[in-house]
């Protein structure tokens, strides 16, 4: 598999070159150079497969022969090693819980699958490489745990002052050996800009490579979900809806990739919060990125989701076809905590602030009665403490591996501008 840049002025990739590289030459985001589509006997039968099955067959040919099939599979069974259900909370709703992996987030599948891929690529390779990665949440928790302790790896992660929760800050400041955590002055379009200047910056004297969603280690086991989903679904209903909540739109991407090579979804919503680009994009056709806003749903806070433009390479940018499988709305936060407390009081389940979108956007879509509508749960409510608990009045357990971080002394070194970052990578 070859994989050609976005930007279509540099020279084509393999997978390996592409996940070292995290982003191509000539600034664009890598893009497989051909997708074929999956057996339609095995989307027909394929609640007779395993997960761990489902995600070979999804991502071998995105891969290659660049690692042995033996060592792959070894790297999806570590990757998917929990659960992932849909949980029926309305006649035809469910929600796909993604938070029961180690830090209770939907990017340990990405994050656990994109290390193992390089570390299997950097083995016998004594030169070290930084890992460089933005994050507006739960992505630095997901790729400090996923990283930490890597042989021949280290991990610098950039996050907004005050713009993430409590519990996600602790996960990608405490843990100490291979990972640090510089705390930036603004928000995550200013974290995502730096990191992107660094991957461009000849002066760069590290190594670089991304763990955000733009690199395609990360970005394409997303597909995962989807199929895991539908799998536990398709007998009983015809046509299947998913709702995701987006920042940087590489989950839902994912899942149009996962229609793409034959998954038989009918249609997908973006559920954003109020940094709507993508929303005003499909009602007026013109593309106005905006700086973020803060909100209580803070994954979703990007006002220049970099993966949109891989949504639009999937549907040879063409709007139109985009809009008779993709819609997407915003939410304001008051609209959210209101579902947050409906969800709870008629339906008995405990969404965090972004599932709640998600639900919002079930809603403003309209299901029919044949549709099942499938909404991403994508952060377990408790890394949400604050916000769950002062909505809904109500007091959250503490999980296990949530309980271990709390405690532990935050460490972290705060920068202002790039010229910070560069320093701190040149030193």
């Amino acid at each position: 598999m070859k994989y050609y840049s976005l930007n279509h002025s540099s020279k084509k990739a393999s997978f390996k070159k592409a996940v070292i590289n995290g982003i191509a030459t000539d600034k664009g985001l890598y893009f497989p150079e051909e997708v074929i589509p999956l057996s339609k006997e095995f989307i027909q039968n394929i609640s007779e497969y395993s997960n761990e099955e489902i995600a070979f067959k999804v991502i071998k040919q995105f891969v290659g022969d660049e690692i042995p099939q033996a060592h792959l599979k070894e790297i999806i069974r570590k990757a998917i090693s929990f659960d992932f259900p849909v949980v029926k909370i309305d006649e035809n709703v469910g929600s796909l819980e993604l938070f029961h992996g180690p830090t209770m987030a939907f990017k340990d599948v990405g994050a656990s699958f994109m290390s193992q891929c390089l570390s299997y690529f950097n083995q016998a390779n004594k030169e070290e490489i930084t890992v460089l990665v933005a994050t507006s949440g739960d992505t630095g928790g997901a790729v400090a745990n996923g990283f930490l302790k890597a042989t021949g790896v280290n991990v610098v992660i950039l996050y907004p002052s005050g713009k993430v929760s409590e519990i996600q800050e602790k996960q990608l400041t405490t843990l100490g050996h291979n990972i640090t955590a510089l705390e930036v002055d603004g928000v995550f379009d200013d974290c995502q800009d730096m990191v992107k200047s660094a991957f461009l910056d000849p002066e760069i004297h590290r190594k670089l490579t991304s763990a955000n969603s733009i690199n395609v280690a990360r970005w394409l086991p997303q597909m995962f979900y989807f199929f895991f989903a539908y799998k536990q679904v398709y007998k009983d209903f015809k046509e299947v809806v998913f709702s995701v909540p987006s920042g940087n739109f590489g989950n839902i991407c994912a899942g149009l990739m996962a229609q793409k090579i034959g998954l038989p979804i009918k249609h997908f919503i973006a559920s954003t919060n109020v940094n709507d680009t993508v929303p005003r994009y499909l009602a007026t056709g013109s593309y106005q990125p905006k700086p973020s806003k803060a909100t209580i749903s803070n994954a979703m806070d990007v006002g220049n989701p970099s993966n949109f433009i891989r949504i639009l390479e999937l549907f040879d940018n063409e709007l139109s076809l985009l809009k008779k499988t993709f819609s997407s709305y915003s939410f304001t936060d008051i609209e959210t905590k209101d579902i947050m407390k409906k969800i709870q009081s008629d339906l008995n389940y405990i969404a965090d602030p972004h599932g709640a979108t998600g639900y919002l956007g079930l809603q403003e879509y309209g299901l029919q009665n044949n549709e099942m509508g499938i909404f991403f749960e994508t952060a377990h409510p408790v890394k949400f403490l604050d916000t769950v608990e002062d909505t809904l009045s109500i007091k959250l357990q503490i999980p296990p591996q949530i309980k271990k971080v709390l405690n532990e002394k935050k460490t972290s070194i705060k920068i202002s501008n790039y010229k910070e970052l560069k320093d701190f990578l040149n030193c």
